[in-house]
């Protein structure tokens, strides 16, 4: 468990590291508000679907592709969503319900997810894990999509708003275009893919770093109550009732072992560039990114101490 411990520790540092070195800038006035504007832009509507895009295209779809493991963890998904949107309804302010859902059930699965299910299960890991994550990309970004425009400043709420900003959204749309592509194995160029990959590559630090220097004491202040919130719900409520659940559909071994990290994982940082981008909460985004990703440390290792002990995995 403590070299489990240190490759969690090992996964979510340096996502610190990049945080604080945002913080740093913002102080240094080395970044301002027009850099962060700009550079959220560009990860939104350039560098992260790129990312999203040639992760798709690179994966094998059809090794570790089990049709019931990927219906539950759809399933799950969209039952941790109305959850999360459910109490979002009965205890959160109507302007930050969206940011508040997104956040309690938006995992870094790219990131965290996949390391793990990779450091602890092999090649296995790797495989199922990527398969997977072409589903997480398409259900958190739909779902997030959906949440984040109902309850969007500018007032788009209706069913025509909302599919439009589903069909309209970046990221989507490079998921979407990469599908055909992975499936059919249709052949890109070296130097293409080589160049994507360049571009794609700036999608973690430039997030990372525009919610580091958002960061300040009084919105830190501001959004404890509502952040620590929806943390919890990311961390401990629902990843405890999908994973149960998985346990009842009859997953054991690995495949319950990965959907745990899955679930488990904090919260993602593509959050804080689709809030901003709909003019949401980004502050409240970028606590909730934060709390998830430090605690996750200690949730993520005492997941898997107790479904180790029960006898799961």
């Amino acid at each position: 468990m403590l070299a489990v411990f240190q490759q969690t520790l090992a996964v979510t540092t340096p996502v610190f590291a990049m945080l604080f070195l945002g913080v740093v800038l913002r102080r240094l006035a080395w970044i301002d508000t027009a850099f962060i504007n700009s550079a959220s832009a560009l990860v939104f509507r350039g560098t992260l679907p790129t990312l999203l895009f040639l992760g798709i295209v690179k994966a094998d779809l059809s090794t570790a592709l089990q049709p019931a493991l990927l219906g539950y963890f759809a399933l799950a998904t969209l039952v941790c969503f109305l959850i999360a949107w459910g109490w979002a309804m009965l205890r959160c302010p109507r302007a930050d319900r969206g940011v508040y859902t997104q956040g309690a059930f938006r995992g870094n699965n790219g990131i965290v997810g996949l390391a793990l299910a990779t450091s602890l299960y092999g090649d296995y890991g790797l495989s199922l894990g990527a398969v997977l994550g072409g589903l997480v990309i398409l259900c958190y970004n739909s779902l997030s999509a959906v949440i984040l425009a109902l309850y969007s400043p500018d007032g788009r709420a209706g069913p025509k708003a909302i599919a439009l900003s589903i069909l309209r959204n970046p990221l989507i749309i490079g998921v979407l275009a990469a599908i055909p592509i992975a499936y059919w194995r249709v052949p890109l160029p070296d130097w293409l893919l080589v160049s994507a990959g360049y571009f794609a590559q700036m999608s973690l630090p430039l997030a990372l770093i525009c919610i580091g220097g958002t960061l300040t004491l009084a919105s830190l202040r501001e959004s404890s109550g509502v952040a620590l919130s929806s943390s919890l719900m990311k961390l401990v409520w629902l990843p405890l009732l999908a994973t149960l659940g998985a346990w009842l559909w009859g997953f054991r071994g690995a495949d319950l072992g990965i959907l745990f990290l899955y679930f488990a994982s904090p919260t993602a940082a593509a959050s804080f560039v689709m809030a901003r981008a709909v003019n949401g909460n980004h502050q409240l985004a970028a606590v909730i990114i934060v709390i998830t990703t430090l605690a996750a440390v200690l949730s993520i290792n005492l997941g898997l101490l107790l479904l180790q002990w029960a006898g799961w995995i």
